[in-house]
C-alpha cells in the first residue's frame, strides 16, 4: 500500500468524523470464558481462541498464554501497525524491521508476598529495529508520530478511567 492508497481509504472516514464526531466513538469489546476446573480463561480474539493461565512465576505450567505477555503482544501489534501506517502516510522508505517489547514484573506483588511490591509492570520498554536509509530526522519524525497515534502506547502512558462490575448468579 502506498500513501495515496492509504489516504483514499481513510479520507471518507476522516471527513465523516469531522462532520459527525459521534461516529468516531466506537466501543471495542473482549470477553472470556472461565474454566470450571482449571485456572484458565478462554479469550476469543476474533481470529483465534487463546487460553490464558498462570505464569510459571505464579505457579503455572507455562502451557497457557500469560496475560502479561498478551499485554506486551498488544503493544507490539499496535505499535507495529501504527508505525507502518505512519511510514506509508509520510512516504518513509522502510525495507522491513522488527518491533519488540519487554516489561519488568515483581511477582511478589501478584502473589501478595510483599506489600511493598507493586502489582503490575514496573517498566515497559518498546523497541523498533528499522531497516531504512532514511535520515535520523525522518526516523525521529516517524517515531514521534507512531508514539502519538499508537492506541495501546497512549493507553499505557495515560491510563483511562477503569471500572469493575460483578454480576453473580446461581
Amino acid at each position: 500500500m502506498n500513501a495515496d492508497e492509504l489516504r483514499q481509504l481513510q479520507a471518507p472516514l476522516k471527513d465523516k468524523y469531522k462532520t459527525e464526531p459521534q461516529a468516531a466513538l466506537i466501543t471495542l469489546r473482549a470477553a472470556g470464558e472461565l474454566d470450571a476446573a482449571d485456572v484458565v480463561c478462554r479469550v476469543d480474539t476474533g481470529r483465534a481462541l487463546v487460553e490464558a493461565g498462570l505464569h510459571p512465576a505464579t505457579g503455572g505450567t507455562g502451557a497457557f498464554a500469560c496475560s502479561g505477555n498478551m499485554l506486551l503482544d498488544a503493544l507490539v501489534a499496535c505499535a507495529g501497525v501504527t508505525l507502518k501506517a505512519v511510514a506509508t502516510a509520510i512516504g518513509f522508505e522502510l525495507a522491513g524491521g522488527r518491533v519488540s517489547a519487554e516489561g519488568d514484573l515483581d511477582f511478589r506483588g501478584t502473589l501478595g508476598v510483599g506489600k511493598e511490591a507493586p502489582v503490575g509492570f514496573r517498566e515497559i520498554r518498546l523497541r523498533f529495529e528499522l531497516q531504512t536509509a532514511e535520515t535520523q530526522e525522518r526516523i525521529d519524525q516517524l517515531v514521534k508520530l507512531t508514539e502519538r497515534y499508537c492506541v495501546v502506547f497512549q493507553t499505557l502512558s495515560t491510563p483511562p478511567r477503569l471500572s469493575l462490575q460483578v454480576n453473580a448468579g446461581g
